[in-house]
């Protein structure tokens, strides 16, 4: 690409790179290396890694400090990228992740950067936020659609949310997934489990991630194979009591905690029979993405998004019963379970590919350099009055 064709494309609000985290660290990471390979100068502002190198994979990086507290953690970091951001070179576009970062939005429309908001999922229906957290999410939602140039959603199910509740369009841009061909079976035998021989859930033991009634489920359910559960969270002990209060007794359910040694858990992706996924309230998962992408068949509760990602393939519950239903079928017809993660695996391989995730954020920056914008006909977007 010849320098006159290349941008210089900020992306704000996330830990940033190496991703160590979560979904956005990856969009991050895996969007950023990929425009960068295309001759982009890509500037990333990262928090908290344990690496201090300017560049990684070919993008820069800028470390700079957050308040080290839960409530205002992404905030302040976000807050001091945006000053940071605006007293420097301007971007020909930014990508900000996360709609409770949107109050930084006019500091950037001030200094004239194009400016593209990632709102992610319905942050505010979340259990772990009290009333405050709720209604801040809840305005900082149409905040983001009233000062943003553009808006992303990573699900069809989003962009009808937004398309429902303030008649603005979205820019669908999905995560990709990552394909795993061949994972060694000695790290699920360390934990003492036999390569396709278990059922596996990893999620944040949160009431919208529905683990009490997986686990719930399988106990009720005949299926032999162990139930392994990946999770954990602090600030929720009454449910992470409830979910050890349901799996006490069960020799076939293990609590194994969190894991963040990513080989081990490609290895359980890889090598489990399938994966459990609960999760009600986001778009497009990371985690199942990463599950199909591992050619393991899926038991999701039973949302579009979810039907939607996975082309309606799989096993799908909204109660106990249903989920101990689910394992006992995936577990009477093992060849056809795992022709079923096959179908997942291709899914994921066709649907969901970052190098066409970064097409299209690449064409979206190179639009928003250009001039487009909704701001125009978003800026006094209204939520409606009834629930989507």
């Amino acid at each position: 690409m010849s320098k006159r064709n290349a941008l210089t494309i900020a992306m704000v609000g996330t830990r940033g790179v190496p991703a160590a985290y979560g979904g956005f660290e990856t969009a991050v990471e895996e969007v950023g290396r990929r425009l960068a390979d295309r001759g982009h100068d890509v500037v990333v502002y990262t928090r908290g890694s344990e690496s201090r190198e300017k560049e990684y994979l070919g993008m820069r990086v800028v470390h700079l400090p957050a308040v080290p507290v839960k409530q205002v953690e992404t905030l302040s970091h976000t807050g001091f990228s945006t000053l940071h951001l605006i007293f420097r070179r301007r971007p020909d576009a930014a990508f900000v992740f996360n709609a409770a970062n949107s109050p930084f939005l006019p500091f950037l429309r001030l200094r004239r950067v194009p400016t593209a908001l990632h709102m992610d999922g319905l942050e505010w229906r979340r259990s772990k936020w009290g009333p405050r957290g709720k209604a801040y999410y809840r305005w900082a939602e149409q905040f983001g659609v009233r000062t943003g140039d553009a808006l992303i959603a990573d699900a069809p199910g989003i962009a009808d949310y937004y398309a429902h509740q303030f008649q603005v369009p979205t820019e669908m841009i999905r995560y990709g997934a990552p394909i795993l061909d061949s994972v060694a079976e000695g790290r699920v035998e360390e934990l003492g489990l036999t390569p396709g021989g278990f059922h596996l859930v990893v999620a944040r033991f949160e009431p919208e991630n529905h683990v009490l009634e997986i686990v719930e489920g399988y106990r009720r359910s005949a299926a032999t194979l162990p139930l392994v559960v990946v999770g954990s969270a602090p600030y929720s002990s009454e449910y992470t009591q409830r979910i050890q209060d349901a799996a006490a007794g069960d020799d076939r359910i293990r609590l194994v905690g969190g894991i963040y040694d990513q080989e081990l858990l490609d290895a359980l992706y890889f090598h489990a029979l399938t994966y459990d996924h609960g999760h009600s309230v986001g778009g497009t998962n990371p985690s199942l993405l990463r599950a199909m992408g591992a050619g393991t068949a899926v038991i999701a509760f039973d949302v579009p998004f979810n039907r939607e990602v996975t082309g309606d393939d799989g096993w799908f519950f909204s109660t106990p019963a249903d989920a101990a239903a689910a394992f006992e079928s995936a577990e009477a017809d093992i060849d056809g379970t795992r022709e079923t993660g096959i179908r997942a695996k291709e899914r994921a391989r066709v649907a969901f590919r970052w190098d066409d995730v970064t097409d299209a954020y690449e064409n979206l920056a190179r639009r928003l350099a250009g001039g487009e914008s909704v701001h125009r006909v978003a800026r006094r977007a209204r939520r409606r009055a009834e629930e989507w």
